[in-house]
């Protein structure tokens, strides 16, 4: 055996180690900071960009953008969302597709945003809520649309 291959591995094996002794030395003397978390949540600051649970605002008159088009369940990689829809005759005659439910599966959802930028009447949001556990997965499968809740009229 080589006594200059041993030694130089030796020589480096040590090297190393005392980076990874000087990386923990600084760490431990670094001041800590501590998030007490529940007990922040008042003062507790969440990014505006922050994917929480998927949202369909709603005025007050109780109506929201969604026209049933069927964008973002095509748009959902996974099937998280599900959008039941109905076809109704119009006052005029006409055959329109109209909400009947609107169905998000938080538990499956990967948060890509997908939904969101398919979206054409911004119907759908992220919010920033993110306690989101349950020990039933049966109440991560949400009814966005609001009992009662239609469309909103066009802006002209």
């Amino acid at each position: 055996m080589n006594n200059n291959n041993y030694f130089g591995t030796l020589f480096d094996g040590l090297r190393s180690l005392g980076t990874g002794l000087k990386t923990t030395m600084k760490e431990f003397f670094t001041k800590k900071i501590t998030e007490q978390y529940p007990e922040n949540r008042k003062e507790l600051h969440i990014s505006e960009r922050f994917r929480g649970t998927l949202t369909m605002p709603h005025n007050e008159a109780n109506e929201h953008q969604c026209i049933a088009c069927g964008l973002c369940q095509n748009a959902c990689p996974n099937g998280t969302i599900r959008v039941v829809s109905e076809m109704v005759e119009t006052e005029d005659g006409k055959k329109k597709k109209q909400l009947v439910r609107y169905e998000y599966n938080l538990g499956s959802c990967i948060f890509c945003q997908l939904c969101t930028n398919a979206c054409p009447h911004d119907a759908i949001a992220f919010s920033n809520e993110f306690e989101n556990a349950v020990f039933d997965r049966s109440k991560l499968i949400l009814t966005l649309n609001k009992p009662g809740s239609k469309v909103a009229a066009k802006k002209s």
